[in-house]
């Protein structure tokens, strides 16, 4: 049995990406290299369900940015119950309590990832970021942010979209509903692309960022990976450096 074009419409995704959101990757790269330039952070936060595990993607990885600093928030999160975080990340105010204890600065990079751009704990939590001064890169689908109705029950009450808000916007074109594979003789798509679409862009901003550095001659901190020989030894002067900086490390 084939995957039924699976592979073919991730790729067509993941290649439509890189051909028509590369200015705004490029865009989003040299804020990020300003911040390591800067020896700041790099904040990053997933609006909810499944979109929070970019946030796990790229941060302490092998290969990637040591100053990644995850706004992760159990709640909202795959590792809380279904339900509940479907409930939370619906809530007025919930999004902006979480940035607000991460005490973001003005000026400092946030990253925000969420594909559907449009429930009240991804606007909150730009509105907060704003406010702080903070320079947004939101990587979400103007799909989405653009077919669903203003009135939509899990929008935001003042109907923004994710968009409005960003100083750099980058579309990962997740179509509504997500998935993209229809079987002969059943109703619902199945087969979501999300994840692994924001997982490429996620991981391409790291790798522009970093080859960014280099040409200026600023030395990016770059994680080891943990389980090979001397990696331990190589990560510790970076986990001496952020430890007291990173609430998760």
């Amino acid at each position: 049995m084939n995957d039924l074009g699976y592979l073919d419409k991730v790729t067509s995704v993941i290649n439509r990406v890189r051909e028509e959101q590369m200015d705004n990757i490029l865009k989003g790269a040299e804020l990020m290299a300003k911040a390591i330039e800067k020896d700041e952070l790099i904040h990053v936060y997933g609006g909810g369900g499944h979109t929070t595990l970019v946030m796990g993607e790229i941060f302490f990885r092998a290969g990637g940015l040591a100053n990644i600093n995850p706004i992760m928030e159990p709640g909202l999160s795959v590792f809380n119950q279904a339900l509940k975080y479907l409930e939370l990340e619906r809530t007025v105010n919930y999004g902006s309590s979480i940035v607000k204890y991460f005490r973001i600065q003005p000026g400092e990079v946030l990253i925000i990832f969420h594909n559907i751009g449009i429930n009240p704990a991804t606007i909150d939590a730009a509105m907060e970021a704003k406010e702080n001064g903070a320079k947004i890169i939101a990587v979400s689908s103007s799909y989405w942010q653009n077919e669903m109705p203003k009135d939509h029950d899990i929008r935001h009450p003042n109907a923004k979209n994710l968009f409005d808000y960003a100083d750099v916007c980058i579309d990962d074109y997740n179509p509504v509903g997500d998935s993209v594979i229809e079987v002969k003789g059943l109703d619902s798509k199945i087969g979501p692309i999300s994840n692994m679409v924001d997982f490429y862009i996620a991981h391409l901003l790291e790798i522009i960022a970093i080859q960014k550095c280099v040409e200026r001659g600023v030395e990016p901190p770059i994680w080891a990976s943990a389980n090979a020989p001397g990696g331990d030894a190589i990560n510790q002067k970076y986990i001496d450096k952020y430890l007291p900086r990173i609430k998760y490390l």
